[in-house]
């Protein structure tokens, strides 16, 4: 953990409810997780966890990051694209993205009149009782809907089939050093 100042006013999403709140400069707390393009900062002073989009990484000392830099924000849209944005989406406890970890269980394109298309997602969480699933559907909703061609998203949280760690990817495994 690294201790963190904010140096301007900026916007963040509250873990787990997934409200968007306005935190002041001079806040003070801890980085407690810096993957993807967002970064997860602890503020006891203001009640808890906090995640804060790259472009925003200045107001904590660090290298913004455009979001719209990614490489399926440059490709036409396809499965491929959204899983590679969903390569962006964490829980802010785990160091591995959603895909790795095995929590996409279904991704659907369908095409709407407009020529853009709704994105569904079905997906599932480590735990049942796992307070983050809000935060990580909201920050997976988010992304898939900057992507071009994308009308809307619909993230579904679903327990069948129950999660389990056989179903981590190797790299996934690798990063958590449980080859």
């Amino acid at each position: 953990m690294e201790a963190v100042r904010l140096t301007r006013d900026c916007d963040a999403v509250q873990i787990p409810a997934g409200n968007t709140v306005r935190l002041p400069a001079g806040a003070e707390g801890w980085l407690t997780q810096a993957l993807g393009d967002s970064y997860t900062i602890q503020l006891p002073a203001h009640g808890g966890l906090y995640r804060i989009a790259g472009r925003d990484a200045d107001a904590i000392g660090k290298e913004p990051t455009a979001a719209a830099a990614t490489p399926a924000a440059a490709r036409p849209l396809s499965e491929d694209s959204v899983r590679d944005e969903l390569r962006h989406v964490y829980d802010p406890e785990i160091p591995v993205n959603i895909l790795d970890l095995g929590l996409v269980y279904d991704l659907r394109l369908e095409p709407q009149p407009s020529g853009k298309s709704r994105v569904l997602v079905r997906m599932t969480l480590t735990a049942h009782g796992c307070g983050m699933g809000p935060s990580i559907a909201m920050d997976a909703q988010r992304r898939i809907e900057a992507l071009p061609g994308v009308e809307s998203a619909d993230v579904q949280i679903v327990w069948e089939p129950p999660w389990n760690p056989h179903m981590i990817s190797p790299a996934g495994k690798k990063k958590l050093g449980i080859e």
